[in-house]
């Protein structure tokens, strides 16, 4: 089968987030299908951008077909933002029929954030007389009006609407990664026979090959910190304002008598400010390190006794999350400390550790105290739950499969 999978912030292994689509495509390709993955040229989420020769440019990358198109770039939130998104749907509109005539496509995967994907993806699915699958990572626009505070009636908010609506009623099928949206895609003209969940997912098979040393600066940094802790806290990811690490720095400054060290790993906008609140507060007991490549993930965690995890309290969440933090949290086999308020809860599913209100500091430093009582052996059977949950749910190996054998 030759499946299109059209996402604007797709990465890979090489280039970053986000991973989801080169996974998946990944072990399409080891199926024997052949996949073509369409991808902005620019991404806030990436780390490394394509090198691009001209408005179109090819790579293969472990068997998939990358295709990037060129865009502008653009920074935070704004009117450039918006105009990099009409300019990739408008170059999908270009190279439309390469993909209908030369790539023979059966199967179009729209996967992206956004719903305008989905128009040019019709028009490609219709030519092609394929199958159209809309893959959901966050509702939008609803997440720009609850989290954006962006009103309903704005222009782009209302293309949008017209957008998700048209994508929902068009679609052969929607897989979506929020377990909890059928209700609001119901209202908006989705058929409840055309809903699958699939979550995020992990390779299993990578996690165990790449046991990539800590690098030396991170190594002596750990072990001189934790030679006076009794209960490593560790948070490996982005530091921004939805990730609600003040809370995190309020527990440790509540704990800094209690031999709890926090360890931070990462980069992100919040970082230089919460760095300096804890120079400002003398908080002795908390450890920033600079962020690392993916493959050293393993050996941090491994060098965590407690993984932390929390959102800032918002009422999107009420249709679920699926964090990769989460999942590379829980194959790590850690207890983890989970503040997050979703309509679903995957820490107390697989019951891996302890699920506590966000932004609650009183809440965090009740659940570490009760760490502290508590065993090895049990804080080990503890995370032992969460990674075998993991292996259980969130292989891609098996994820891949159930998506293409929930829409055939």
């Amino acid at each position: 089968m030759n499946i299109l999978l059209i996402n604007h912030y797709a990465g890979s292994i090489y280039h970053g987030m986000e991973y989801r689509p080169y996974y998946l495509a990944r072990e399409w390709v080891r199926m024997g299908h052949h996949v073509t993955v369409v991808a902005s040229s620019k991404s806030h989420v990436r780390t490394v951008a394509p090198q691009m020769r001209g408005a179109f440019t090819q790579e293969t990358i472990d068997g998939i077909e990358f295709h990037w198109l060129k865009t502008p770039g653009y920074d935070g939130n704004g009117i450039k933002r918006g105009l990099n998104i009409l300019a990739f749907v408008a170059q999908l509109y270009r190279y439309a029929g390469y993909w209908v005539k030369k790539n023979k496509t059966d199967l179009v995967i729209t996967s992206s954030t956004h719903p305008l994907d989905n128009l040019p993806g019709k028009w490609i699915a219709r030519k092609a007389n394929a199958k159209l699958v809309y893959e959901v990572h966050d509702l939008w626009p609803l997440s720009l009006i609850e989290l954006g505070d962006m009103s309903a009636y704005h222009p782009f908010i209302r293309l949008l609407q017209w957008a998700e609506n048209y994508a929902y009623r068009n679609a052969d099928h929607v897989v979506s990664l929020l377990p909890k949206a059928l209700p609001h895609m119901i209202t908006h003209g989705l058929s409840q026979d055309k809903f699958f969940y699939i979550p995020n997912g992990i390779d299993i098979t990578e996690w165990g090959e790449q046991n990539t040393a800590l690098p030396l600066e991170h190594d002596q940094a750990i072990k001189v910190f934790r030679q006076d802790v009794k209960l490593l806290i560790g948070y490996a990811g982005a530091h921004g304002l939805a990730n609600a690490l003040d809370t995190l720095l309020d527990a440790a400054d509540l704990l800094q008598d209690e031999r709890v060290g926090f360890i931070l790993t990462g980069q992100g906008p919040e970082k230089t400010r919460l760095q300096d609140r804890c120079i400002q507060e003398r908080l002795k007991n908390v450890l920033f390190l600079p962020p690392l490549p993916k493959s050293t993930i393993p050996s941090l965690l491994a060098a965590m006794d407690v993984l932390y995890i929390g959102l800032k309290s918002e009422s999107l969440f009420r249709f679920g999350v699926s964090p990769n933090k989460l999942i590379d949290y829980m194959m790590a086999g850690k207890p983890i400390l989970y503040a997050i308020a979703a309509g679903n809860d995957p820490v107390s599913d697989s019951n891996c550790g302890f699920s506590i209100p966000p932004e609650n500091p009183s809440a965090l430093v009740q659940a570490v105290r009760q760490m502290l009582t508590i065993s090895k052996t049990e804080l080990d059977a503890m995370g032992m739950r969460g990674h075998n949950y993991c292996t259980q749910h969130h292989d891609y190996h098996n994820l891949a499969r159930r998506f293409l054998s929930s829409i055939v």
